[in-house]
């Protein structure tokens, strides 16, 4: 029964807390999503960034390219610009 009652209880606080979102910008536009540790990859997922796309951070005015499986951490705030891949050997 107990268990019963604090599953019951956990979904009653989950009503009551708002979601917790922070503000970042992708290519000038905000987008809201929950602070936290993302790979790069889901954090494109989770901003509706195309995977084939590369994602740069802008940090300190230094846009600095991110590889999809590093590791960025969203406080709010952060401003990320996706574009083509650059490099590699499509100029043909």
């Amino acid at each position: 029964m107990s268990t019963e009652h604090n599953t019951q209880h956990r979904g009653h606080d989950d009503r009551e807390k708002p979601e917790h979102k922070v503000e970042v910008t992708v290519n000038g536009k905000e987008r809201k999503i929950r602070p936290g540790t993302y790979t790069v990859a889901a954090l494109k997922e989770e901003l509706k960034v195309n995977q084939d796309l590369a994602l740069s951070q802008d940090i300190n005015g230094t846009l600095t390219p991110l590889a999809d499986d590093a590791h960025v951490t969203i406080n709010g705030g952060e401003a990320f610009f996706s574009g083509p891949r650059t490099g590699g050997s499509s100029n043909e």
